[in-house]
């Protein structure tokens, strides 16, 4: 009886036994070498391996009565912990968690940090080369430019990083001696112009933009002298002020010198038989407001058929409701093949979609530092929201604080006419030495406070937006608002003025609650550049407004350039059934 009871349980020992080796054969067989798997399947896992370890005597485990097991390491308990954890944290933070515990165990293991840091050199610089050519965009953080475009990644396209590498001529970059090498939106843009392609260059104000178009509207010319035969211009910048075309015309002239490239100027406000005589005489590049230029076109002493370089500078304002129309009409009377250029400070999406209709469909774009929205860096803003009466006083003080010593220049904006004769006068009876510059002013007055402002003659000056553009006025310290602009992009052109070529500036600004509606776009502007947002100013609220059509109001929808045009459909004429 005895002896059949040790066999009935020998024989349970070894059925068991078998059943235990084939779900062990069938666990193995079934445990694949994945690295991510479900929450339940590592709970299943951990479980099979637990009863595994259990059968095979394993020494890391204690087995009591019931059969329940007690990992001595304690990893099943602190994995459960740390999946709850991260139950409670959100997806940055797992991500962090999970970094760091891999950084400290790989480095933890014998010789596998170096093989960690290795795979992570590797995988940043796949992500480098990955950004570097994405949809013929190319992104250049050191110097923080973006370019995009069709080709734009070609070793062709590259960026200069001297003068020497562009392969021009001594006697073209004879402008360019006194500066060590060529500036980001300079290095950038060159390659692309050279080559003929149409451009459009995005970049803060006092970057080297004029020369940036300047030199290869130089080339330009020089590689069709031989081909031309009349004196008709070849080249053609339009811009928004006359004091900025004053400007372009004194830096092109300079760089034509030793090549013999003649620049001509044509604005309003002077007489016209100067200008005349000058077409007369044959000129390379014409430079003019378009105002003006219409004028000249109309009475024949301007003719455009030849001109196959064109460059709008302050490329928005010059889309702008304002001049559209005379500059439409102005390039259709350039020559049908031309390269068209254009530049500016900031970049509204709606001038873009205008900006497409005049040139080539896949244009090169290069954008130094941001396109959204963006002031100088290197002014500090100070924003200060006060009433409107207390404007005058405020300004007396700050006026003693800034220009103490009356020798540095400072330059300050009001919005309208009337309002910077009212602020010179006011100035002038409180002891003041000021000179301004307004649209009512005739041009030889603009000319002459301009002059003696730029000499250091009369260093304080008061200015609308006509100043606000462009104007290279050399070391100028403080710039102040005393009255907000209409736009927040004129604001961001306004205190350019200052921190010009690497230097440092200060922009003090008057901010009112008849401004409120700009304050959303005002504290992202100061909070993009680090700059301090008085409490006063956030009073106001942060929303920003949709921008309106200047045509069409709030409620117009923006079009696509690439949707489907409209199909007319025609009816029978009614009039005429049985």
């Amino acid at each position: 009886m005895v002896a059949k009871q040790l066999d009935d349980e020998q024989q349970t020992l070894n059925y068991e036994s078998k059943s235990h080796k084939k779900n062990k054969r069938k666990l193995e067989e079934s445990d694949p070498d994945v690295f991510v798997e479900s929450k339940k399947e590592k709970k299943k896992k951990e479980k099979q391996k637990q009863e595994q370890e259990v059968h095979n005597g394993s020494s890391e485990t204690l087995c009591g009565v019931d059969g329940n097991t007690e990992i001595i390491d304690g990893s099943v308990e602190f994995s459960e912990k740390t999946k709850k954890k991260k139950k409670k944290k959100g997806k940055q933070n797992q991500e962090q968690e999970g970094y760091n515990w891999n950084t400290e165990t790989l480095s933890g293991s014998n010789g596998n940090t170096e093989l960690f840091e290795k795979k992570k050199k590797n995988k940043v610089e796949e992500e480098n080369l990955n950004d570097g050519s994405v949809n013929g965009e190319v992104k250049e953080n050191s110097t923080n430019v973006v370019v995009t475009g069709k080709g734009a990644n070609e070793s062709k396209y590259k960026a200069l990083t001297n003068f020497v590498d562009s392969g021009l001529p001594r006697e073209v970059l004879e402008c360019c001696k006194n500066f060590e090498k060529p500036s980001p939106i300079q290095s950038h843009s060159w390659p692309f112009l050279l080559d003929g392609r149409d451009f459009i260059g995005i970049a803060r104000t006092g970057s080297g933009k004029t020369l940036a178009f300047g030199i290869p509207a130089i080339m330009h010319i020089m590689s069709k002298r031989n081909s031309k035969k009349s004196k008709n211009p070849v080249c053609l910048v339009l811009s928004p002020t006359r004091e900025l075309a004053q400007q372009i015309a004194d830096v092109l002239c300079e760089a034509g010198k030793s090549t013999s490239v003649q620049s001509v100027v044509l604005y309003g406000g002077v007489e016209k038989h100067h200008q005349k005589a000058s077409l007369r005489s044959g000129v390379d590049i014409v430079i003019g407001t378009p105002g003006r230029l219409q004028d000249m076109m109309e009475m024949g002493a301007c003719n455009l058929k030849e001109v196959s370089f064109v460059v709008l500078d302050e490329a928005d304002r010059m889309l702008d409701l304002g001049f559209e129309p005379a500059v439409r009409a102005i390039l259709s009377q350039t020559c049908s093949v031309r390269q068209m250029v254009m530049f500016s400070a900031t970049w509204p999406p709606a001038v873009h979609q205008l900006a497409q209709e005049f040139m080539d469909p896949n244009p090169i774009k290069v954008v130094v530092g941001s396109e959204d929205l963006a002031a100088n860096h290197d002014v500090m803003q100070i924003v200060e929201v006060l009433e409107d009466r207390a404007r005058d006083e405020r300004l007396q003080n700050l006026l003693e604080k800034y220009h103490k010593s009356r020798r540095n220049r400072v330059l300050v904006f009001v919005l309208y006419k009337k309002e910077a004769s009212r602020v010179e006068m006011m100035l002038q009876k409180r002891g003041w030495k000021v000179v301004s510059i307004s649209g009512d002013k005739q041009q030889h007055a603009r000319t002459k406070a301009l002059s003696l402002f730029k000499d250091g003659s009369c260093p304080l000056m008061i200015a609308t937006d006509v100043a606000a553009r462009g104007l290279d006025i050399p070391d100028v310290e403080v710039v102040i608002n005393y009255s907000f602009p209409l736009t927040t992009e004129d604001y961001v052109h306004r205190i350019g003025r200052t921190g010009r070529a690497g230097k440092k500036g200060v922009a003090h600004t008057f901010f009112t609650k008849d401004n409120k509606g700009l304050s959303g776009e005002l504290i992202n502007v100061l909070r993009e550049a680090g700059q301090t947002v008085p409490a006063a100013l956030l009073n106001f609220g942060t929303h920003v407004k949709k921008k309106e059509s200047k045509l069409y109001g709030a409620h117009f929808r923006e079009i696509d350039a690439n949707a489907p045009k409209a199909t007319k459909i025609k009816f029978g004429d009614s009039d005429n059934e049985d």
